[in-house]
């Protein structure tokens, strides 16, 4: 009998941390790639940024991305243009300015992995909002190589790790 009980607690536990991993969202977060001088407002990426570019496809290669956002700047989309198009995904435009579309992203994606191309001062904010707390201060201007990875249940319960590339 107690056999029995040990292996239904077991079994119980199995399935709740199953179910709790499947609620997890992760979003991983990124700076553009370094931008070009053709423009002042709205540049293309320069040549070491769509190397940075490449790489970034190259490191998430293996990685279940369910959606892809960035905002509706060229330096910001042609970032996550290689892994869009290697996954057969639409790069989607976001409004960093309103969190409202995070928490639906979020809800919409919830139990997966979602990327988002963002800018020095949006992606540690967007950071920040799914952490609940002011961790991370803008990036540095010539800082390009950061991802955060956000795994959260909701806003405000989650962790976060932050690797260059």
């Amino acid at each position: 009998m107690k056999r029995i009980l040990l292996l239904a607690a077991l079994c119980f536990s199995f399935a709740s941390t199953t179910l709790a991993q499947e609620e997890l969202t992760t979003f991983i977060l990124v700076r553009h790639a370094e931008k070009g001088t053709d423009d002042a407002r709205n540049p293309n990426l320069s040549e070491i940024g769509k190397a940075r570019a490449e790489k970034l496809k190259t490191v998430l290669a293996s990685t279940e991305i369910a959606a892809i956002y960035s905002t509706p700047y060229k330096r910001t989309e042609q970032t996550v243009a290689p892994i869009a198009t290697s996954l057969g995904l639409k790069v989607q435009p976001y409004d960093p300015s309103n969190m409202d579309l995070v928490v639906d992203v979020l809800k919409a994606h919830k139990g997966k992995t979602v990327l988002v191309s963002g800018h020095s001062n949006t992606t540690p904010i967007v950071a920040n909002f799914l952490l609940g707390v002011e961790k991370f201060g803008w990036l540095k201007e010539d800082e390009y190589d950061k991802i955060f990875i956000v795994t959260v249940s909701d806003i405000g319960k989650g962790t976060v790790n932050v690797l260059s590339y």
